[in-house]
């Protein structure tokens, strides 16, 4: 069976986040009332998987092994079936 997965990887609290800070300058000088902007990155993976528990722990992994720092960063996932 076909899912997808959306993979969001984001900076743990206390690191530093340079783009997030460039950016919240960059609205702020366009007069928006902004006070803080964090960078994250997201990921869209179709993948297939006998059941919705095997597409999961595939993500997990994947996010552990390869699309993470775990050191600086941490993730959230959802994996759905593809086509809903």
């Amino acid at each position: 069976m076909e899912y997808i997965a959306r993979v969001e990887v984001s900076l743990k609290p206390g690191h530093s986040d340079p783009e997030g800070e460039t950016t919240r300058e960059s609205l702020r000088e366009l007069n928006y009332p902004v006070k803080e902007v964090r960078v994250s990155k997201v990921y869209e993976i179709r993948l297939d998987a006998s059941s919705l528990d095997e597409a999961e722990r595939l993500i997990d992994e994947m996010s552990r092994r390869l699309l993470s720092n775990p050191v600086k960063d941490d993730y959230t996932f959802k994996v759905e079936e593809a086509g809903r």
